[in-house]
């Protein structure tokens, strides 16, 4: 393992109070020591990922250079931050850790939390680009990416989740994620009305020029992504990020979709396994609208603060089955639990073993139940 991610391992992933100036401060002994791309910020409930990845994919084909920096990982670290059309190797890690360290101390590192360290050699990392594409973690205005200067903002998709550190209701949670706003900003398609009337309102206040991807979108562009291969909610993600780059003068061509990989996100990892990251209900509504009529086995697992309940009604009516797989992080829910309320909806279920050939079948719930999924699989099996 590299210098960086043993010193990264050793932070605690997961605070119940989060010291919003820690960043702030910290960020403050780095500013002046790099260089500041154009930076795009995205921030949102869902789509966030598939999104920076088509906007960092379409830059870097365009010819210039970029960095996508996105959270979590599924499988390695390195895919959280994307440079130049690959994940990150240990050499740059290092190289940022080190110039991080220096710039920082170690009584300053050593405050930071993994994902507040982490962005920041995520901007290290990125420094030599033309543009950064960075994702917000949990929020918006408070969240650690939003220290960095922004050209442009794009607010995805918007529900309920993370209520513990965002708000209780939809209102209190896009109000905190569109905060973050500068200048300009683009509202994604699938926002929903409320989450408009907020967002000119924050607009008018900030004297930000806000965009609606709706609007701008067309049905004839949004024709030619599904002729590429794209389904469901990653047809909106996509044709969002096609007017970005509109909005941003950023030269782009529709066949370079082609090469586009969005691993985890509605993602066909074999004929009869598709993979989703997606882990709150408005992920599971967009879920139902790709499946359709179609029937499958979910393969399953989530974290505790997830309304798991909800989420399973809602996927209910194209369920076969559920079968459970472990998931390893002390946040994971029990599985007592989620057998009641599988028992309590009347759902079928038994343990994930193997993939069985003759099946149609839903990996979702979590990053960490993709990732459980991904060490137990065998090609073989399907």
């Amino acid at each position: 393992m590299s210098e960086f991610l043993n010193y990264l391992n050793t932070k605690p992933l997961y605070y119940k109070h989060i010291d919003h100036a820690r960043i702030h401060k910290a960020y403050a002994l780095v500013e002046s020591h790099i260089k500041h791309p154009k930076t795009i910020h995205i921030v949102g409930t869902n789509g966030k990922g598939s999104t920076g990845r088509t906007l960092a994919h379409l830059i870097f084909q365009s010819g210039q250079s970029v960095m996508h920096y996105s959270s979590p990982h599924i499988l390695h670290f390195h895919e959280r931050i994307w440079f130049n059309g690959t994940p990150s190797s240990d050499e740059t890690l290092n190289k940022a850790h080190q110039k991080l360290w220096e710039l920082l101390g170690q009584s300053v590192s050593d405050t930071l939390s993994y994902f507040e360290y982490s962005t920041l050699l995520a901007l290290v990392v990125g420094e030599s680009c033309d543009w950064i594409v960075l994702e917000a973690g949990l929020g918006g205005e408070f969240d650690a990416t939003n220290v960095a200067p922004k050209c442009f903002s794009i607010i995805t998709p918007i529900g309920l989740d993370h209520q513990d550190f965002l708000g209780e209701n939809i209102e209190a949670i896009a109000a905190t994620k569109i905060n973050s706003i500068d200048t300009q900003a683009l509202l994604a398609i699938g926002t929903p009305k409320k989450v408009k009337i907020i967002a000119q309102k924050i607009g008018t206040q900030k004297k930000a020029k806000l965009y609606d991807a709706l609007e701008l979108s067309s049905s004839l562009q949004q024709k030619k992504i599904r002729a590429f291969g794209f389904k469901g909610y990653l047809v909106d993600n996509i044709a969002t990020a096609l007017v970005a780059m509109d909005i941003l003068q950023i030269p782009y061509t529709l066949e370079h979709l082609k090469t586009l990989q969005l691993f985890g996100r509605f993602y066909l990892l074999a004929s009869n396994i598709t993979l989703d990251v997606g882990h709150n209900p408005l992920s599971a509504t967009q879920i139902v609208k790709s499946l359709g009529e179609k029937k499958i086995v979910l393969i399953y697992n989530t974290l505790e603060d997830k309304a798991y309940p909800e989420i399973l009604s809602i996927l209910k009516k194209n369920i076969h089955w559920v079968e459970i797989i472990p998931i390893n992080t002390p946040r994971a829910l029990k599985e007592e639990l989620l057998q009641t309320a599988l028992e309590n909806l009347k759902i079928p279920y038994r343990s994930f073993e193997a993939i069985e050939p003759t099946q149609e079948y839903l990996v979702y719930g979590s990053f960490y139940t993709v990732e459980s999924f991904l060490h137990r699989y065998s090609p073989l099996e399907a």
